[in-house]
């Protein structure tokens, strides 16, 4: 009896030619955020559940609905990770990290949710979360959302809107929460049914609807920005003055909320609208609260989190980056093939960052050179008899015009990056 077993339904594998576009991804982000001084943290998938009841709120839909929870063999109730940033602060505060401030961290990893899998939501899906403590001024607000600018740039990414809101203190948006509470109540019947059970639990987040019908009833909803207190209004105009200092556009958004009451001040988002519905692919914010809701001393705080597979997608769609080989290197018969493992292995130490791809599993070199094509290379490298004992290698341009030449292999970097230089990385 055979049994097809398959991946979990919204766990997916990455498989090549795509886990070489998350590599260079995750480096590209690694590197940018070393450059800011963010060290990297690596936190376990599973916490306790407590960490996430404590942090997220046991009102909310992550907990309530979507959190993988089990109990383990010492009937202790365990999660696999809905989120980055509970974690964090739980590892900062056991660390004792806290000690020296401002600390800057940053981490990578799968996260789980049970959702219904559609375009852009899996339910196991990765995020890079940077987290920062112990800076309380808009300064670290804005080196944030330039850092997050940057990362764009150097990922190619474009087409992106910076969103960006002040939440104003706990004690603003309590008194801000009341006065939104009464504005819906007054409007109850036409209050869809997530709306109406956010209405007690969580009130701003009705403001966050994706719900057209609701389009009207937020629109005539009080604005926060009207009930904001001094303090928060003038960190929120002092980080908007450092934005347009360095060349970013931040378009303020008073209907971007988050519903927990430990944000506080700057929330941001970078959206998109090229990944239909689910356009956010950034999302950050301050939550200086959080530190001591987790059992430790009021801390200033701000982070991010942004969704691998989301921007992965979008850099698809703005560019081919399908990213062949720039160099196919095979021998033309199987008693060459260990010789073409040491040509590759030299000149990848010559043309370091280079996509060279090695022929493996022999076959006749019809076959060979249909592999060749296939790999989408703009050069196909040939090691036959004669080449090898002239220590020499067939060059066979494979996309647009150029000859088929033989050249010694010291000859062979300069030539190769004549014929595939704009295509090598």
């Amino acid at each position: 009896m055979s049994t097809n077993l398959q991946a979990v339904r919204g766990m997916n594998d990455v498989v090549p030619p795509a886990s070489a576009a998350w590599r260079e991804f995750e480096d590209t982000v690694a590197a940018l955020l070393a450059s800011y001084g963010y060290g990297e943290i690596r936190l376990p998938l599973v916490e306790q559940s407590a960490v996430f009841k404590r942090s997220i709120g046991d009102a909310t839909d992550i907990v309530q609905k979507e959190m993988y929870t089990f109990d383990d063999r010492n009937g202790d109730s365990l999660t696999l990770r809905p989120e980055g940033t509970a974690g964090c602060v739980r590892a900062v505060l056991q660390n004792g990290l806290l000690q020296h401030t401002p600390l800057r961290l940053w981490y990578v990893g799968p996260m789980f949710r049970h959702e219904r899998p559609q375009r852009g939501r899996h339910r196991q899906f990765h995020q890079i979360g940077v987290e920062a403590f112990g800076a309380a001024g808009p300064d670290i607000d804005a080196e944030i959302i330039l850092m997050t600018a940057r990362l764009w740039r150097a990922l190619g990414i474009g087409n992106l809107r910076l969103e960006i809101n002040s939440l104003g203190t706990s004690e603003a948006r309590a008194r801000y929460r009341g006065v939104l509470t009464d504005y819906f109540r007054g409007h109850f019947e036409a209050l869809d049914a997530d709306s109406r059970d956010r209405l007690e639990r969580n009130p701003l987040r009705i403001l966050d609807s994706k719900n057209p019908a609701m389009a009207p009833i937020i629109a005539g909803a009080p604005s926060l920005a009207d009930h904001l207190d001094d303090e928060s209004r003038a960190h929120f105009e002092a980080l908007r003055a450092m934005l347009a200092a360095n060349g970013v556009e931040a378009v303020p958004n008073p209907r971007l909320v988050r519903g927990l009451d430990y944000y506080s001040k700057t929330v941001f988002e970078w959206i998109t609208s090229e990944l239909g519905a689910q356009g956010t692919v950034c999302a950050g914010g301050r939550y200086d609260g959080l530190v001591e809701v987790m059992g430790g001393k009021p801390t200033p705080a701000i982070g991010f989190a942004m969704g691998i597979e989301r921007l992965l997608e979008l850099r698809a769609a703005q560019a081919n980056l399908a990213r062949p080989p720039a160099v196919y290197l095979s021998a033309t018969e199987d008693a060459l093939d260990a010789q073409a493992v040491g040509l590759a292995e030299r000149l990848r130490t010559q043309l370091p960052g280079w996509r060279i791809q090695l022929h493996v599993g022999g076959g006749s070199l019809k076959s060979r050179m249909k592999k060749a094509d296939r790999s989408g290379a703009a050069v196909a490298l040939l090691l036959g008899p004669d080449e090898a004992a002239q220590g020499a290698v067939t060059v066979k341009p494979l996309r647009g015009e150029g000859a088929q030449q033989v050249l010694a292999e010291s000859a062979l970097p300069a030539a190769l990056d004549a014929l595939c230089g704009a295509e090598r990385a």
